[in-house]
């Protein structure tokens, strides 16, 4: 995929930048957060683990200036649909 993405590594974020990143992340994937046993501390935790596994990436798309947290599968499969476009394009 072009030089359009950087995978960013997540120990050079402060840590307030990747506790916010992670908290988006947890919402957009429909974690559940009414569950009173766990809270958002709980998921950002787990998540940092997922990071340290190398589970999941922080990629910054340099066209939309956007930062996103990925699955290696959604990662994948977003590098599948973005070659699709550029061949269509």
């Amino acid at each position: 995929m072009s030089g359009r993405f950087i995978e960013i590594p997540h120990r050079m974020l402060p840590a307030e930048t990747l506790d916010a990143l992670l908290e988006t992340f947890v919402t957009r994937q429909g974690y559940d957060t009414t569950d009173v046993t766990t809270d958002m501390h709980d998921w950002v935790r787990d998540l940092k683990r997922q990071l340290e596994r190398s589970e999941l990436l922080i990629v910054h798309d340099l066209q939309t200036e956007s930062t996103e947290v990925m699955t290696l599968a959604q990662w994948r499969g977003f590098g599948r649909e973005l070659a699709d476009d550029e061949e269509e394009g």
